[in-house]
Formats: structure tokens, C-alpha cells, sequence
């Protein structure tokens, strides 16, 4: 099993989440936006657990500042930071009062990348993005929020997080990893206390030895810390009760809780245990051992909530009879009104999915971190090799960059960048066939892609769960539905 190093504080500060009934409804965390603030929030305000993606926030609220900030949101929830200074650097570096309009000027202002070396202006706006999108969340109700992380991006994390404690998250969830080192993370930075997290390199002729990146939140509010801050409750995010009981022993690294994520759920999944086999459409085969066992469990005595093909009353039923506090559902919420999915990809899919023409592929090369990941085929997208053809490889986002050791120093890489760059930077060629920029693909599904010279746009990437087979029962009449629909259809399996 992995280690997951970290500084380990003396004691366990609790979690101060306001005393409520549990949820027995997570909505998932997904893509880039598509778990936007609105989304999260029309959840929350139905009593249940409304989730915010937490990935590329930074470069959501610099996009939506150059846009124009349509209903003024962005703006509203940066007059609402701690540090006055720090909302207003990110206003007069993005915001544009007529949007982006036409010709070179519509190009979108890049942004700082996060580096190991910390101390970065991406930091900053990371906080602030993440501040922006939880407080938004919250604005106006009384309910729970959370945020969901990838532990792929382990430089985003701990100014991530921070940025959505200020703004008084309830729950993190973290994934796509071994997130043994978020329970302490959390406790340092609820006490704006200096953080160290453990940065894997890549093996290579000049090393692989950890890095360790520094994250200090009180030097970052130059010592304006609104006090005292709230620790998050966090849910891990695993596959299967090995990990979880591997999680649970140790107190440092014992999360509040669990999502059991099958590889039904959309987005990223875990791989097969064993050798990777694909089947005759080159998907993963999945087989009796990557099936949770839920006694197991249960039997940790931590909650957990069941995720990938769950959205129908009766399997809430079934989860709750087998010991889960409920369920995680994604795809019933990507596609409802209040999803940031665009809206045409939203109605294009709930089209194909009930006319039985849509084919969602679990592509095990598609994304750069080498994890499974869903991809939907629809025309005008990635997966259409036509476009993924015609684009232009660039890595100018860099979320699932990974450093690398090289002979005058530390190197960043990604698999879905320019392949001379990657074999330049020491990488195998071969590694770079069939990955998808993950990170321009999915800011496109949700109306923010980049622009580019001669005209072209950044194409969308759509992920969703492979089972669909909800759409009939929640929307018979084929028409648009909400989350409170999504939401008061599921609670038939609690009564």
C-alpha cells in the first residue's frame, strides 16, 4: 500500500460541522464546473449534500472574470474575502466590464501555473477561486457544502483547500489517489498553520526523490486570519475496502468517512485489480474482485455512501439495507438545469441517451494521470478523432503536469502535451498515444474554452457516467428537469 507522508499535527482538531441529520444524498463532484456553485447549491437547499468541483478554480474565476462576470457573482463573493488586496489583484488582472469580445482581444488571458516551489501568484488565485465558488454555494441558505478534489493534483490542494475553508466548507472529499494526508492537511489549515505535502517525481536517471511543497496560509493573509476557522469533515473517496481499512487504521490518515466509487461513475475511475485487461472495444474488464464488499465496509464503522449507477429510489433503498449511510449520484445532476454543463452538450446527450445512440467508452488512455476515465462520443468533441486530429497539442493549464527530475533541474511534464516537449523532458513517446488534454477539454464543456489563433476553439471533452438508464423515470415527458426533481425523486428509496 502507498505512503502518504505528511506532517502529522499533535491532535486531531474536531470538526466543528454543525449538528444536522446525515445526508443520505451526495451530489458528485464533477469535471471542471460542471459541479458549479448553483448546482451544489439548489442540493443543498433540498437538505442534502451539494458538492463544488474543486478542480482548475483558479482559471474558472479568472474566465468568468473576462467574460464579464454576467450577474455581477464572481465580484460579489470577492468583496466577501478576508483580504480586500488579494480579491482586488485578481479583479485588476481578469476582469474585463465588456467580456471578451472580438478579434486577438478575445483570446483568454492565460494563467501562473502552480509550481513545488510554492509561494506563487497560482496560489493566490487558487485561493480565491475556491473561496469565490464555495461561498457562492453557501450564499443564502443554511445547508451543507462541499468540495471535491483530485489527490492527482497534490500542488492545488493545500491552497485549495484553504481557500474553501475561509469560506466555510462542511465536507471535502478527495479521490483519484490515497488520500491519507487530507484528515491532517485539514486540521493545519483550519489553524492556519504551515503545511507540507509530499510531491511524488517521477522516476527518471536523475532521481525520484519526494518533494516536499510548503503552503503557509497565515503568511499568505500576511497575517489577516479570520478566526477561529472551521475543519471540514473529509470523506475519502476509494474503490474498494482494502484502501479504506488501510485509511482507517492510523489516526492520522482516518478519514470522517467514505465514497465507495464503482466503475460505473463517470469522470476518472479506479483501475482493475491485476494485470489490465480490455475487451473487444478496448475498455478495462472489470470482475468479481473490484466489487466492494460492503460488510467489509460496515464493519469499519465510519459512514460511507455508494457511488457509480445508484440513481434510482431502489438502489438508494438497497445502499441504506447494506449498511451505507446513502448514495453519490453524478449523472442525474450533470445533465439537470442547474449543471454547468453547457447547454447544448446537456441536451445532445439527454437526446442520444433516449434514443439509445449514445456510447459512453471507459478510455484507459485517454487521460494523462493513466486512470481510466469516461469519455462520451459526440460530434464536434474530442472524442470525435476527426477533431482530435485537427487540434493542436498544447499544455498551457498544466493540472496534471507531473515534476520530473532532469539534468538542470526539475522538469514538469504531461502526457496529453507536445510530444517532442515530452520526449524532450525525458518521456517515452509511446506514452503520449490516445491521451486528451483533459484540462482545456473540460473548461470547454462548460462554455470557458480557450481561443486560439486563426480562430479556433479549444473543443469540449464530455465525461458522464456510463449508466443512464435514469432519464426515463425522472423525466418521462423528455422534457428539462431540476435538481430538486433529481433530489425528490431519489427520496422515494429513504421513505
Amino acid at each position: 500500500m502507498p505512503q502518504t507522508p505528511t506532517t502529522v499535527p499533535a491532535a486531531r482538531t474536531p470538526a466543528a460541522v454543525p449538528a444536522r441529520e446525515r445526508p443520505w444524498l451526495i451530489q458528485g463532484g464533477m469535471g471542471v464546473g460542471v459541479s458549479g456553485w448553483r448546482l451544489a447549491r439548489a442540493v443543498s437547499r433540498e437538505g442534502q449534500l451539494g458538492v463544488v468541483s474543486g478542480t482548475a478554480l483558479d482559471v474558472v474565476l479568472a474566465r468568468v472574470l473576462q467574460t464579464g462576470d454576467p450577474g455581477g457573482h464572481a465580484r460579489r463573493a470577492l468583496a466577501a474575502f478576508p483580504l480586500p488586496e488579494l480579491a482586488q489583484t485578481a479583479l485588476d488582472c481578469y476582469f474585463r466590464p465588456d467580456g471578451l469580445g472580438d478579434g486577438a482581444s478575445a483570446r483568454m488571458r492565460t494563467t501562473p501555473r502552480l509550481r513545488a516551489a510554492g509561494g506563487s501568484p497560482a496560489e493566490v488565485l487558487t485561493v480565491l477561486g475556491n473561496f469565490v465558488e464555495v461561498w457562492l454555494a453557501k450564499e443564502g441558505h443554511d445547508g451543507v457544502i462541499g468540495v471535491n478534489y483530485l489527490e492527482k493534483i497534490r500542488l492545488a490542494t493545500a491552497p485549495a483547500m484553504f481557500g474553501a475553508i475561509l469560506a466555510g466548507v462542511d465536507h471535502v472529499l478527495v479521490g483519484a489517489g490515497v488520500p491519507g494526508h487530507i484528515p491532517a492537511l485539514a486540521d493545519r489549515l483550519a489553524r492556519c498553520e504551515p503545511c507540507v505535502t509530499r510531491i511524488a517525481v517521477e522516476a527518471g536517471p536523475h532521481g525520484d526523490a519526494p518533494l516536499d511543497h510548503v503552503f503557509d496560509p497565515a503568511a499568505l493573509l500576511a497575517g489577516h486570519v479570520p478566526g477561529p476557522l472551521r475543519r471540514p469533515e473529509v470523506l475519502a473517496i476509494v474503490s474498494l475496502p482494502v484502501l479504506a481499512a488501510y485509511l482507517a487504521r492510523d489516526e492520522a490518515t482516518r478519514p470522517d468517512g467514505f465514497v465507495v466509487e464503482t466503475g460505473a461513475a463517470g469522470g476518472h475511475s479506479a483501475p482493475p485489480r491485476g494485470p489490465m485487461r480490455l475487451d473487444g472495444t478496448g475498455e478495462p474488464v472489470y470482475g468479481p474482485r473490484d466489487e466492494p464488499d460492503l460488510a467489509r465496509m460496515a464493519a469499519l464503522g465510519l459512514p460511507f455512501w455508494l457511488a457509480g449507477g445508484q440513481a434510482s429510489p431502489e438502489a438508494v433503498a438497497a445502499a441504506r439495507a447494506a449498511g451505507a449511510a446513502g448514495v453519490q449520484i453524478g449523472s442525474a445532476f450533470a445533465l439537470c438545469e442547474e449543471s454547468g454543463m453547457a447547454r447544448g452538450l446537456r441536451e445532445e446527450l439527454r437526446d442520444r441517451a433516449r434514443a439509445g445512440t449514445l456510447t459512453v467508452r471507459n478510455d484507459p488512455q485517454a487521460s494523462p494521470t493513466s486512470f481510466p476515465f469516461k469519455v462520451a462520443e459526440l460530434p464536434g468533441t474530442v472524442s470525435d478523432p476527426e477533431v482530435a486530429a485537427a487540434r493542436q497539442r498544447v499544455c498551457d493549464l498544466g493540472f496534471l503536469r507531473t515534476p520530473v527530475r532532469g539534468p538542470r533541474g526539475l522538469l514538469y511534464r504531461c502526457a496529453a502535451e507536445p510530444v517532442a516537449a515530452y520526449v524532450r523532458k525525458g518521456g517515452d513517446a509511446a506514452d503520449t498515444q490516445g491521451r486528451r488534454c483533459l484540462c482545456n477539454g473540460l473548461l470547454a464543456t462548460i462554455g470557458l474554452a480557450q481561443r486560439r489563433p486563426g480562430g479556433r476553439v479549444e473543443p469540449p471533452l464530455v465525461t458522464i457516467g456510463k449508466d443512464l438508464s435514469f432519464l426515463p423515470r425522472l423525466s418521462p415527458e423528455a422534457s428539462p428537469y431540476s435538481a430538486a426533481d433529481v433530489v425528490r425523486w431519489l427520496a422515494a428509496g429513504v421513505r
